[in-house]
């Protein structure tokens, strides 16, 4: 299996609001972003949006190292809580809905693809891939804030 880095952040002006992603992947020195947006939607949703894009870009199954500033999503996988919403019919613990269920049953899909190890970094922290996809995640944001 080919070994992948992978760096994603999310970004929303107002939560809810427009937002953006970015998204970094590197194999073997060799680097592509990617990066999109939607006018009306949260910070999480974005933060997902940066993972399943790279995930789905990938042309075959691959280790993937994956680095989040999202303790939302880093955390809903490495501790579990996502499979437990998923196997108790995306109801959380405390028996309300889980948010995002689109996107989580999207990326469900593709961690059984992929064998993705999560690495969780401390945002706007001087990270210089975690910056770049914050820079790409903000302008779209502000790109789809202006295109309403």
């Amino acid at each position: 299996m080919k070994i992948i880095e992978m760096f994603t952040d999310g970004a929303c002006s107002g939560n809810p609001g427009p937002g953006g992603w970015g998204t970094i992947l590197r194999y073997n020195g060799v680097e592509k972003e990617l990066s999109g947006g939607e006018h009306e939607t949260t910070n999480n949703r974005m933060e997902m949006m940066a993972v399943i894009s790279g995930l789905k870009a990938l042309k075959e199954p691959c280790e993937v190292h994956l680095f989040t500033d999202s303790k939302y999503v880093c955390d809903s996988v490495t501790k579990g809580w996502v499979y437990s919403w998923q196997k108790n019919n995306w109801k959380k613990a405390d028996k309300k809905p889980a948010l995002n269920v689109d996107l989580w049953e999207e990326m469900l899909l593709l961690l059984d693809i992929h064998k993705v190890t999560f690495f969780w970094l401390k945002g706007h922290n001087g990270h210089p891939e975690n910056e770049r996809c914050d820079k790409l995640a903000v302008f779209q944001s502000q790109k789809h804030a202006l295109s309403e």
